[in-house]
């Protein structure tokens, strides 16, 4: 049933957002990273915090993988171990637009080959190492990682990303790493 109803919303969402012509980040907007260098950006992220959603209440070991494809768009790869560090790998793919091309930062990411929802670049480090991402509603966030490992102050200086855009953090978790 939860799942049911994450689908709904997320249809809902990209309806509305499909609608639209201009790109969306949030009411009131908000800043996201002024440019992304795809290529650099490509490759494997570790989760290092994210607001869970029914598909993904208690990830493990997260990561998400980008590749850019001949098409333009890019593949998208979330990985997780559901519910322990040792749970069942969980697989999903869904596939990316890039809909700010100005910025590279907005991206349409469609969810089971229908539905399309808003995904926003805040921030990334000059050295593609470290991002956040949102959503124009201030309620899904994501703090990323190159390496599995990450410094208590640099962990809280992401979240800050997050805070002085507003997002409702009251969700949000740290993710667990464990080999």
């Amino acid at each position: 049933m939860q799942v049911f109803r994450l689908l709904v919303s997320i249809a809902l969402s990209g309806l509305f957002v499909g609608c639209a012509t201009g790109p969306q980040r949030g009411d009131p907007p908000m800043p996201i990273a002024p440019y992304v260098d795809l290529e650099r950006f490509m490759g494997i992220w570790y989760v290092q915090g994210y607001t869970p959603t029914p598909l993904d209440p208690n990830a493990f070991n997260p990561t998400e993988e980008y590749q850019l494809r001949d098409d333009g768009r890019i593949q998208t790869t979330y990985r997780f171990r559901a519910d322990d560090p040792y749970g069942q790998e969980k697989v999903y793919r869904p596939v990316a637009t890039v809909f700010d091309t100005e910025t590279n930062a907005e991206w349409r990411m469609r969810f089971f080959g229908v539905v399309n929802t808003p995904y926003l670049i805040l921030f990334v480090n000059d050295d593609y190492t470290e991002t956040v991402i949102g959503h124009p509603d201030r309620d899904l966030a994501w703090i990323m990682t190159r390496s599995e490992d990450i410094e208590p102050g640099n962990y809280d200086r992401l979240v800050e990303e997050l805070t002085k855009r507003d997002f409702d953090l009251s969700e949000f978790k740290r993710a667990e790493h464990v080999e």
